[in-house]
């Protein structure tokens, strides 16, 4: 029954799951990120790609004390690091290392290529940097390179099957997207201390805001997507968590919590991905042309329409810059800058944070109940044992990696500063982690099979949820909680 739980394997050592590897590396990754704590800077070789008009600007180490290395010396010493910690996990688990190596190889080249190709300054560029570029127009979008990753990867799986053949035993996507998640929990949990010197209505507000949203958010697209295009509980679940929280990295973690078939993951993440590269060029400017009498509310619809973090930050300073124009020029009102792109931001860090929630939740309920076509629970006989077996092994590390840089920045906040150094060091690889999950998804996306299991109604579905209500509920829940909130004026 499409309903049921698929069987799973039991009593998997430590050192033979992906998912366990998952958590020890991304633990890894956060051990390194603490370096700057002790004055010790273990990750700023890391590459970072950076928005360019000269292409030899475009990458270098993330760290200023890493400057005697060049661009694409920080790229391959990031690219070694990577291999080396994911292919020590392969042999672990008994896998063939040397299709491993070789796949991954080519993926990670090819995901460079694209975050390379999409920092130039016309396509990444928001409106103050082009002042700084000097160029007239840009398409201001967010996390660009994971939309050209699924993008390339999907041509790959369409087009050329036996290219994808030969990479699929390196396509890994829940591994890689579990493993950014686990180094996420430590860049939330920085952003979570900052947040705490921000203005206080704005922080409670926030928090009450995502918690709010995704409540009436999640029930509403499950109930859509059961009874108007018939989904089995497999695919309504992660599509309600994934046009309700945290979009594509939502819908591949919960998809992977409830044991769903992998196409499930692979179509949702698709479609999110894509429909939140509409959103970006939509979005910013409505608020922008209608909410520039209300900066705070439009940054925090910003922050929970988007479905993205890059593409939060990306849409956020659109709106922030078009706002302030727009009410300089309509309301003779000089907003102080960063408002609308704080709250963006602000409100985006409450909803990730609740993904490893609702992930545990959702596999909890999913190893405690059976649920039918129509969509009711029915209790299972599950042991302990199975539970524990089901239950999403990356959650740990990304609560452990939350948990850790909250209780270090309450409990010594000068240590904030760097500990948020060690944060952006791991950001940039939770970014390349990511960036490899949506190729591989791309790669595994063949449309011919995906049109048959139903891509054309998660399409529907997702597009009238978004289009149809989504947006609108979360637009009056932001001027419920934010109306009246105003930025301070710059008084000349």
């Amino acid at each position: 029954m499409p309903g049921d739980n698929p069987p799973i394997p039991t009593g998997q050592s430590i050192l033979k799951s992906d998912d366990w590897w998952a958590v020890w590396i991304g633990l890894f990754v956060f051990i390194l990120a603490l370096g700057p704590i002790f004055e010790k800077d273990l990750l700023g070789w890391t590459v970072q790609h950076r928005v360019w008009t000269d292409i030899g600007q475009s990458v270098r180490p993330i760290s200023d004390g890493y400057q005697h290395l060049s661009g694409i010396m920080s790229a391959v010493l990031t690219y070694i690091f990577i291999l080396g910690l994911t292919g020590l996990a392969m042999v672990a688990m008994g896998k063939n290392l040397l299709r491993y190596a070789v796949g991954f190889t080519i993926i990670f080249w090819v995901v460079f290529g694209c975050m390379v190709a999409c920092n130039y300054a016309y396509i990444a560029a928001t409106p103050e940097m082009r002042i700084a570029f000097d160029i007239p127009w840009s398409l201001s979008l967010g996390e660009k390179g994971f939309i050209v990753a699924i993008i390339i990867g999907l041509i790959i799986g369409n087009f050329f099957p036996s290219g994808a053949e030969f990479l699929k035993d390196a396509a890994k996507p829940e591994w890689f997207i579990r493993t950014g998640i686990v180094v996420l929990g430590a860049v939330i949990g920085i952003k979570a201390v900052g947040a705490f010197g921000l203005a206080g209505a704005v922080i409670f507000r926030g928090l009450c805001l995502a918690i709010v949203a995704q409540l009436i958010y999640w029930p509403i697209v499950y109930f859509v997507s059961r009874r108007f295009f018939h989904f089995t509980p497999e695919w309504a679940v992660p599509l309600a968590f994934g046009c309700s929280t945290s979009g594509a990295s939502a819908a591949i973690a919960t998809a992977g919590a409830i044991r769903a078939h992998p196409q499930v993951a692979t179509i949702l993440s698709t479609v999110i991905i894509v429909f939140t590269l509409v959103e970006l060029q939509i979005l910013p400017r409505i608020a922008g042309a209608f909410l520039y009498g209300e900066p705070v509310v439009a940054g925090a619809w910003i922050g929970l329409a988007i479905k993205t973090d890059g593409g939060v930050i990306g849409g956020g300073a659109v709106a922030d810059s078009l706002i302030r124009a727009n009410a300089l020029t309509n309301l003779g009102i000089r907003w102080q800058d960063g408002w609308a792109l704080m709250t963006a931001t602000t409100t985006r860090v409450f909803i990730d944070a609740f993904i490893g929630v609702w992930t545990f939740l959702a596999a909890l309920i999913w190893s405690a109940y059976r649920l039918n076509e129509e969509g009711r629970l029915h209790r299972s006989k599950v042991s302990p044992r199975e539970i524990w077996e089901r239950f999403p092994k990356f959650i740990i590390g990304f609560s452990l990696t939350f948990l850790t840089i909250v209780a270090i920045g309450l409990a010594n906040p000068q240590m904030i500063k760097a500990a948020e150094t060690g944060s952006s060091h791991a950001n940039a690889l939770r970014i390349i982690f990511f960036s490899l999950c949506f190729f591989s998804v791309g790669l595994a996306a063949n449309f011919r099979k995906l049109w048959v299991v139903g891509i054309g109604r998660v399409i529907a579905v997702y597009g009238l949820c978004v289009f149809g209500f989504i947006l609108w509920i979360g637009l009056l829940i932001c001027w419920v909680f934010y109306h009246g909130v105003m930025p301070p004026e710059i008084v000349q």
